[in-house]
């Protein structure tokens, strides 16, 4: 498998595991500070990715110089994460997940500004095709509530997160120095995590944990394991082989996911006329994978 193939494939597994965490997160999100559930899911995430980093050898002293690099990305993915976890409070998991689908749009802004990659006729297409779907859902299909650009609350809180995801895509590999994925993304997790316990220190002491719902307990172990730990490997690995529009492109899938995810949870399904933009975001994604022109 080529090494672009192989970021694909690491993509897709991404953008399932990530679904997950709108549905849970949504559930979850008015029964905890964001700053303590996502402090505890950087922890939990970086022993998980740390035991796995020492026991396959990868970890050295040279993975750990210039540490400011590992704080700079940490303190970005700690902003998206609370920044989510806030937006949940109030915007449904389908809504916030079309959010998310701007991402890519953004990545290729900070993709040229980082590292000067430049977007095909094809992308720049695919991507204005995937905004037009995410502004479908994110206005429920609502032309008037578009025609006074009224977006609730809990996106917009979510949007600037996704600013700071898109920014994190090309600054990974703007910022590697050729340390394997695994040991990278447990610089980032320990860095995040440092940065998450300073942030929200006040929140972490004021949270009663023995008395939390178990569905804050099922989320964290959720967002820690599978869409922390695995996902933070397989953003990493990606990054390094693919172009970051294109890396993000996959958050085209997220509504999709979301809506099973949506269905599995018994939460039902969209309104018919949003699964029109959902359908728009397929398109767009179908669109980047078919761009065959080499962007580095």
């Amino acid at each position: 498998m080529s090494p672009a193939l192989q970021g694909h494939a690491a993509m897709l597994l991404f953008s399932a595991l990530v679904a997950g965490s709108f549905s849970l997160g949504s559930m979850a999100a008015n029964e905890i500070a964001p700053s303590a559930i996502n402090a505890a899911r950087f922890a939990i995430a970086a022993v998980v990715i740390g035991v796995a980093a020492f026991a396959l050898g990868k970890v050295d002293r040279k993975a750990f110089e210039a540490p400011w690099r590992y704080l700079v990305l940490g303190g970005l993915f700690a902003i998206y994460f609370v920044l989510m976890f806030e937006g949940l409070k109030t915007a449904p998991p389908v809504s916030a997940a079309a959010v998310f689908t701007l991402t890519p749009l953004m990545a290729a802004g900070f993709g040229y500004l980082l590292m000067r990659q430049i977007m095909t006729a094809r992308m720049a297409l695919a991507l204005a095709i995937g905004a037009v779907g995410a502004l479908w859902v994110i206005f429920r299909a609502d032309l008037a509530a578009l025609k006074q650009f009224q977006i609730g609350t809990g996106e917009i809180i979510y949007f600037w997160g996704c600013v700071a995801h898109a920014a994190y895509t090309p600054m990974v590999r703007k910022l590697n120095r050729g340390e394997p994925a695994v040991v990278f993304t447990f610089g980032m997790l320990l860095a995040g995590c440092v940065v998450l316990v300073g942030w929200g220190w006040g929140d972490i002491r004021a949270t009663d944990w023995a008395a939390l719902p178990p569905i804050v307990w099922i989320t964290l172990i959720y967002i820690a394991i599978f869409a922390s730990a695995a996902t933070f490997v397989l953003l990493q690995f990606a990054s390094l082989r693919l172009p970051s529009a294109k890396v993000m492109a996959y958050t085209y899938l997220t509504p999709s996911w979301v809506i099973l995810w949506e269905l599995a949870l018994g939460n039902g399904a969209p309104a018919g006329l949003v699964l029109g933009g959902v359908v728009l975001t397929i398109v767009a994604l179908l669109l980047l994978l078919k761009d065959s022109e080499a962007v580095s």
